[in-house]
């Protein structure tokens, strides 16, 4: 599965640092919280993509956050009217258990699958996913919290439940078995707005080959610019900054081109 009508990036396009707008979806309708809880509604998904790729994101992640058997059909059908509005790529997540998930997601429009607590709980999915569609199509994502000891546990079901995994050695598995990128959300930062963990997204980023994606914590332009340097990141993920207003899009990049930070 190609998007050639999307495009296809230059050389300069893939070392160039990624905005990602993520947008968490339950219902049908947009929501945001902090640290996964405390929901609130905040809009229409289809019209709020459709706002953040014409002020030039350069990809969108869609989370279907309360995703059980009956409404992933109602996601199936959400994928399609983004894929009808929106012209840039755009992964999917929530709920993805089964090669038939994932292929039903990328048929309806979808750019790439990103799989988080099916992968803990089955590894070999990620292998499957790989194989049967090709690593630039699987996105692992991760949410792990840390401790004042410094270690970071894997946590599921969107941070309710932690696991014996670890985020580093999950990391490396994820890129053994063939996941295409990693997204890593910090549990302790997300929502906070005080900026994204650097430290261990620099950690990730200079033990992996596939790009990272940081998650969790923005608030301000300079966490981004922090984040693309000290952090060495490959693309920066936020939600509410973008949905509530707090930080236009083009503002942001004009501020990072201004550091000396390539974006597309």
């Amino acid at each position: 599965m190609l998007y050639p009508a999307k495009g296809i990036y230059t050389i300069i396009n893939m070392l160039a640092k990624r905005i990602i707008p993520c947008l968490d979806i339950r219902d049908g309708h947009t929501v945001k919280g902090v640290n996964f809880v405390n929901i609130r509604n905040v809009g229409d998904p289809v019209e709020l993509g459709a706002l953040y790729a014409s002020q030039g994101a350069d990809e969108l992640v869609f989370l279907d956050i309360t995703a059980t058997h009956e409404g992933r059909k109602t996601f199936v059908d959400l994928v399609k009217r983004i894929a009808r509005e929106i012209n840039i790529p755009f992964t999917v997540g929530g709920g993805i258990s089964e090669l038939r998930d994932a292929d039903a997601l990328l048929s309806a429009g979808a750019d790439k699958i990103s799989v988080n607590s099916s992968a803990v709980r089955n590894p070999g999915f990620i292998d499957d996913l790989a194989k049967n569609f090709g690593s630039q199509f699987v996105v692992l994502a991760i949410d792990a919290r840390g401790d004042e000891s410094g270690h970071w546990a894997v946590t599921i079901n969107g941070g309710r439940i932690q696991t014996e995994k670890e985020l580093f050695s999950w990391a490396l598995e994820g890129e053994s078995r063939g996941a295409g990128e990693i997204l890593f959300t910090s549990m302790n930062h997300d929502g906070t707005k005080n900026g994204f963990a650097c430290q261990e997204l620099a950690r990730m980023s200079e033990m992996l080959k596939i790009p990272v994606i940081a998650s969790g914590g923005a608030g301000t332009m300079e966490h981004f610019a922090e984040v693309f340097t000290a952090g060495k990141a490959d693309a920066g993920l936020a939600a509410s900054i973008f949905h509530f207003r707090e930080i236009a899009i083009p503002d942001l990049k004009d501020y990072l081109r201004n550091q000396g930070i390539t974006v597309r």
